[in-house]
């Protein structure tokens, strides 16, 4: 179908307009919203790819943290922001969850926001504190099934440890016994855990890695298929017994639906170049990080396939916002 005449010549002046501002970006500092609490996995990963991005375009690059109201009181922000490239948001599983957890959100997720490129992925850790009864994850199981009552710490409803946490609960037939405690970042909740205060936490690697390799917290196991180099000698939840306990974090970085495409394409392709610097690599490596930096085109069907996949657990668990 042909365009009107007045939109016809109106596309492709936007699009000259939009590869115009592709070259002068940025004009001026550029704020990466990380909508949770610092020294979380999400904050971590934006604080690297925010220095690298720093250094490259010649402009402050400030990674502002945004928490509350299960992380939309920040995405809510950028998707308000000026389409101009100079707000962006990061982003996690918590957000394409939030787009069936919270239908009367002051934002759409899937039509607000554009998602640029993904940044890594990684597995959650089982964690308990080293004083506790369970050296393994049997021995947890067990406590679950025989109804011990477990506090168990997540970043958040909705976040992916919660997720795990649901997955935990309903393959253990724990049902009410299993105590979900809510925070506003994964790191709180490892502070916790540490002090005594929770009974498990399923823990975003980064954010527990540390605790581990001092032997401040026991892994009794991870969530994907495999083991992961950074703990190498922790099994895996199907090794352990309990396979249907697997899922995977990740991160993204969105900006709002309305920057150009020229542009957007330009601020993806400059992330993408900042993943690849071999200091950036070593680093998210040490926290645990696979780096992904996919195209746009495939990091938007993903997190639109994470948002489809993840609904459907939201209705079966009958996870509701607290």
């Amino acid at each position: 179908m042909r365009l009107p005449r007045r939109a016809a010549l109106a596309a492709p002046l936007a699009l000259l307009a939009g590869r115009a501002r592709a070259q002068d970006f940025p004009e001026r500092s550029v704020r990466l919203i990380v909508p949770f609490t610092p020294a979380g996995q999400t904050d971590l990963i934006s604080r690297l790819v925010a220095q690298r991005l720093q250094q490259d375009w010649g402009k402050p690059v400030v990674v502002e943290n945004r928490p509350g109201a299960n992380a939309q009181i920040g995405a809510d922000a950028v998707a308000k922001a000026a389409p101009d490239g100079h707000t962006l948001l990061a982003i996690t599983l918590t957000h394409a969850v939030n787009a069936s957890l919270f239908p009367q959100a002051p934002y759409d997720f899937l039509r607000d926001l554009r998602t640029l490129t993904l940044l890594g992925s990684l597995p959650l850790v089982v964690v308990v504190n080293p004083a506790s009864p369970w050296r393994t994850l049997t021995d947890l199981v067990g406590a679950a099934r025989d109804g011990a009552r477990l506090n168990a710490g997540s970043s958040g409803t909705g976040s992916p440890p919660h997720l795990a946490l649901e997955m935990f609960r309903r393959a253990t037939g724990a049902g009410a016994s299993l105590v979900h405690v809510p925070y506003r970042g994964g790191a709180p909740g490892v502070t916790d855990l540490v002090a005594g205060n929770l009974h498990m936490l399923v823990s975003n690697l980064p954010e527990c890695i540390t605790q581990v390799q001092a032997g401040r917290l026991r892994a009794l196991a991870v969530t994907d298929a495999t083991r992961h180099r950074l703990l190498p000698e922790v099994p895996t939840t199907a090794e352990a017994g309990l396979p249907a306990l697997r899922i995977t974090s990740w991160t993204a970085i969105q900006a709002p639906s309305g920057v150009p495409e020229p542009l957007a394409d330009a601020i993806a392709a400059a992330i993408r170049g900042a993943l690849a610097d071999p200091g950036l690599r070593e680093k998210a490596g040490e926290l645990g990080f696979d780096l992904i930096g996919a195209d746009p085109p495939e990091s938007r069907r993903f997190v639109a396939a994470e948002v489809t996949r993840y609904a459907q657990l939201v209705a079966e668990a009958n996870i509701r916002a607290e």
